[in-house]
């Protein structure tokens, strides 16, 4: 992969595009030197640059006169719009004229347009959806989160395998620990689904650390934490709504009284840095994996910084030669879909 080609950037994907897509792909390339190649209406984005005051001088334009909406059904946009930011944004990467692809529109849609445009890695049964968990010591890399709610064992192999190559070329790990999400510890607890995965793991040549309970995730005691996707979704969504209520209670109690305002405002800047160090702003987006080019999946709700970071990502995994590593990874497999 050349160093440079563009990210591509679904310049309509999500709710507050194309502003803070703008603003995000600007701060990528001022600050890291990432070239971006914007995607989607011309006219609609040169406006926004204008309101914006950004200079468009330093970022590509490719046209792509429709949009895939947020509401639509992922299939049946994909297949009716190939003219869509999405669509051509990934038609680019296929066509070896961007390094990845960056959105943070339809998630379904992505994906659906992903294994259309691009295909699946020779070997990989099913793409998983991963995301980098904030952690204690450092943040986890969790998947299925999403795309497959229903898995065979040894499809939770082989995200393992995925999540090891992402967890090496983008998150510059050594030798990831796996570990097996699980009800308990012991290698005899689980569904027949984690019993039956944990006997392939611990047989593989993977770094296996055996199985982890929810709780163990966010003490980052893993590098990449396997799951179905069912499961996976659940863990994040739960994650989202308790680190929003925490804010919210945390907030009440800070404006009870002046002595807890007052001790709110000592604690002002340990707060500012702890909101960093879990905020999904900090860590871009959700790379789906196993798809024959780099995709990252940006949250929806996404600003110029969260942007800005998932180019980032992109840009690290695809230099990072991370295709190439999931193609390794998964050569001469033969597992059934």
């Amino acid at each position: 992969m050349s160093d440079g080609l563009p990210v591509a950037l679904d310049a309509m994907g999500g709710d507050h595009a194309p502003r803070e897509v703008l603003l995000g792909a600007a701060e990528a390339r001022r600050r890291w030197g990432i070239p971006v190649a914007l995607v989607g209406p011309g006219d609609t984005i040169r406006q926004a640059a204008r309101e914006a005051g950004i200079n468009l001088a330093a970022l590509a334009l490719v046209e792509a006169p429709s949009v895939v909406g947020m509401a639509e059904h992922p299939v049946q946009a994909v297949r009716a719009k190939p003219d869509s930011s999405l669509v051509v944004g990934l038609r680019l990467v296929k066509e070896g004229r961007a390094a990845a692809f960056v959105t943070a529109g339809n998630t379904g849609a992505a994906m659906a347009a992903a294994l259309f445009e691009l295909g699946r890695i020779a070997g990989v049964a099913r793409p998983a959806l991963a995301i980098v968990y904030p952690a204690l010591r450092q943040p986890v890399l969790l998947l299925d989160v999403g795309a497959n709610a229903e898995c065979r064992p040894q499809h939770l192999v082989q995200f393992a395998q995925m999540g090891v190559a992402y967890a090496e070329s983008a998150l510059r790990r050594e030798r990831p620990r796996v570990a097996l999400l699980s009800n308990g510890e012991e290698p005899t607890k689980g569904s027949q689904l984690v019993l039956e995965a944990h006997r392939l793991l611990a047989a593989s040549d993977l770094n296996f650390a055996g199985n982890v309970e929810g709780r163990h995730i966010p003490l980052g005691e893993a590098d990449v934490v396997v799951t179905d996707g069912f499961v996976g979704n659940v863990v994040i969504k739960l994650s989202e709504g308790l680190a929003e209520t925490l804010v919210r209670m945390l907030r009440e109690e800070a404006l009870r009284g002046w002595v807890s305002r007052l001790g709110a405002l000592l604690m002002l800047p340990a707060l500012r840095r702890m909101r960093r160090r879990v905020s999904y702003e900090e860590y871009g987006g959700s790379p789906l994996l196993g798809v024959n080019g780099v995709v990252i999946v940006a949250h929806g709700r996404s600003r110029a910084w969260a942007i800005a970071n998932a180019v980032r990502v992109a840009h690290e995994a695809a230099t990072g030669a991370l295709v190439e590593r999931l193609s390794a990874a998964c050569a001469g497999q033969a597992i059934e879909a």
